[in-house]
């Protein structure tokens, strides 16, 4: 079981054998980011390569899309991460192929980041911050923290710094959406991927510490149960 120690502001973690504070594990892990930028420059390479055959590119993103959620299957990770990479990418290549431009295999993507995005301004402003109700249950709070207007602050903080790094994807991806400009889409794309959302948990977890919440985590539970 988890216990959780309380001392004024101060709220430690303590984790058994079979349970594991991870937040980058709740975003789908640090593989699951960066598999899900490789069919979409797999796409701007084949779209490229093949003289823009449209078709042939989509079917090339979709087929590593589904090998790479095949391995993830096979490696025993939450399906629910690999179902969702390959129909994200399925729906772009549906998508794109029945628009006829390369560029719309990207708009899924783009649309994402504008409903998230969306959805953290909301949560804040009814007092509801997506990232207190995601991470309240991880420190054993659960949903206790809306009775405290520190926390509700510091998950509000939490929260418009991810409304902004969805907002800053959105401000160098749409751009050369419109203007077609497929391979620098591409490259956008792959580059703010994991490097980006790496950086947004690191500031989310900087943040976390300087409230004096410590997420304290053993490495011998990340393969169990």
């Amino acid at each position: 079981m988890t216990e959780v120690h309380r001392e004024d502001d101060h709220v430690e973690v303590e984790l058994d054998e079979k349970e594991e504070v991870n937040l980058l594990d709740e975003l789908g892990g640090p593989q699951g980011i960066a598999d899900s930028s490789i069919p979409g420059l797999a796409f701007v390479i084949a779209y490229t390569a093949s003289g823009q055959k449209l078709e042939l590119a989509a079917g090339i993103a979709v087929g590593i899309a589904l090998l790479i959620a095949l391995i993830r299957l096979i490696r025993g990770e939450r399906a629910r991460y690999a179902a969702s990479g390959f129909f994200g990418v399925a729906l772009a290549a549906f998508i794109a192929t029945r628009t006829g431009k390369a560029e719309d295999f990207f708009l899924p993507g783009l649309l994402f980041n504008a409903g998230y995005a969306l959805a953290y301004a909301i949560s804040i402003a009814i007092r509801w911050p997506l990232m207190g109700v995601f991470i309240g249950p991880l420190i054993g709070e659960g949903m206790n923290w809306r009775q405290d207007p520190e926390r509700v602050k510091l998950f509000n903080r939490i929260s418009w710094l991810w409304v902004g790094t969805f907002l800053f994807r959105l401000a160098v991806q749409l751009p050369l959406y419109f203007s077609g400009a497929l391979v620098a889409l591409g490259i956008a794309k792959t580059a703010m991927g994991l490097p980006i959302f790496a950086l947004a948990i690191y500031l989310s977890y900087l943040m976390l510490r300087a409230a004096g919440i410590d997420l304290k985590q053993r490495p011998e539970a990340e393969d169990a149960g």
